[in-house]
């Protein structure tokens, strides 16, 4: 029978729109749940700044029975569509059972909305921001995803190019093999890149000392990420958010800021260990033992991500990603890292991926981001 798809209106919907993947895929080896009081944050327009710019509906489609059967969003980042000159709706937070009725249903229902709208094209699965996570898994079923990645079946594909849609840009995921010592050829190559454009690392003992480079940091992030596909320039408020929801959990060792002779922020490199399995015996909840998983899996990892690599325009292509790793090195020695693995990228960024290109890597998980004509 084909469902019945509503809007999300009240609290308890919206919580339960939240929950809603991590009781599909309860149990699965692969599945990593989000924290559902973040997701609550990302999603509520009085405490996301996005919506400063962006507008969003909710939608759950039900069976006969009045089960959940599946979840979709739709958003339109105005102030992306006026950078980028086209009319985009985006889809994102995108969940259903394995039944094409329910996905035709719930993009039915977001499709009809953003013709509505007089949106021109159809693009995701994407969030408000870059820094959601985005794409469909396409490779790498049997594993587990990084902080910006997110866990689905393989019919999805399926069930989404059935609907007409299709490609539009591959994010890609690496496993970077970490050897035993890290040769003294890259610390050395980045100390002469160092001495060559008079650059310095920053000299931070604690989080504390970062403060005085968030707006350097974040400069730097809105020039270089803007040729980025679905990048939008930070507003104030939504470098607030990001503030709060990242440098808590931050160790202080894997966070790399480059200056120039003036102090100026020219490029920042930002690690963390890996949240995976920390995440999964969260269960998505802080409390009452989530928050100690977590905290345990900063102190205790064998394996980082890489979150962020940002430099200043007027230094890309001289070498600087040596500088920033060089310094990286340093934590990763000192906490018997042995493996990075790599955030989504897209496909076409090679000169991020070329900074591993001397270590044992694998291409081990791909995304996609569909698209088509509204």
């Amino acid at each position: 029978m084909y469902p019945t798809v509503k809007e999300v209106i009240t609290k308890r919907e919206l919580k339960q729109f939240v929950h809603f993947p991590n009781k599909l895929y309860k149990g699965h080896k692969y599945y990593v749940p989000t924290l559902e009081s973040a997701d609550l944050d990302l999603l509520d327009s009085k405490k996301n700044h996005a919506f400063e710019y962006c507008e969003a509906k909710y939608w759950l489609a039900y069976d006969a029975s009045g089960k959940i059967v599946g979840r979709i969003a739709g958003i339109i980042n105005h102030k992306y569509n006026e950078s980028v000159g086209v009319k985009y709706a985006r889809f994102g937070f995108l969940d259903f059972i394995e039944d094409q009725d329910v996905a035709n249903a719930l993009f039915d229902t977001m499709e009809a909305w953003a013709k509505e709208a007089g949106m021109e094209q159809l693009s995701g699965p994407l969030g408000f921001l870059e820094f959601d996570a985005a794409g469909i898994l396409v490779e790498g079923y049997d594993e587990y995803p990084t902080a910006y990645g997110k866990y689905n079946y393989p019919y999805y594909v399926n069930y989404i190019e059935a609907r007409g849609y299709v490609k539009e840009v591959d994010w890609v995921e690496y496993d970077i093999l970490i050897p035993d010592v890290i040769p003294d050829k890259y610390i050395k190559f980045g100390e002469a890149i160092a001495q060559r454009y008079n650059l310095k690392v920053a000299d931070t003992k604690n989080k504390k000392d970062w403060a005085k480079y968030y707006d350097g940091i974040f400069a730097v992030m809105n020039q270089a990420y803007s040729r980025i596909h679905g990048y939008t320039q930070l507003s104030d408020g939504q470098i607030e958010d990001l503030k709060k929801q990242f440098v808590p959990m931050l160790p202080h060792d894997f966070v790399s800021i480059i200056l120039d002779e003036n102090d100026k922020v020219v490029a920042f490199g930002v690690c963390m260990p890996s949240m995976s399995k920390a995440m999964q015996k969260a269960g998505g909840k802080l409390f009452p033992f989530g928050w100690y998983h977590l905290l345990h899996a900063i102190k205790h990892n064998d394996t980082i991500d890489t979150l962020l690599i940002g430099i200043d325009d007027d230094y890309r292509q001289k070498g600087v990603n040596s500088l920033i790793f060089a310094e990286m090195s340093k934590a990763i020695n000192k906490y018997h890292i042995t493996h990075i693995e790599t955030t989504r990228e897209l496909e076409t960024n090679i000169s991020v991926q070329n900074l591993w290109n001397k270590f044992e890597r694998r291409l081990h998980k791909r995304a996609r981001c569909y698209t088509k004509p509204v």
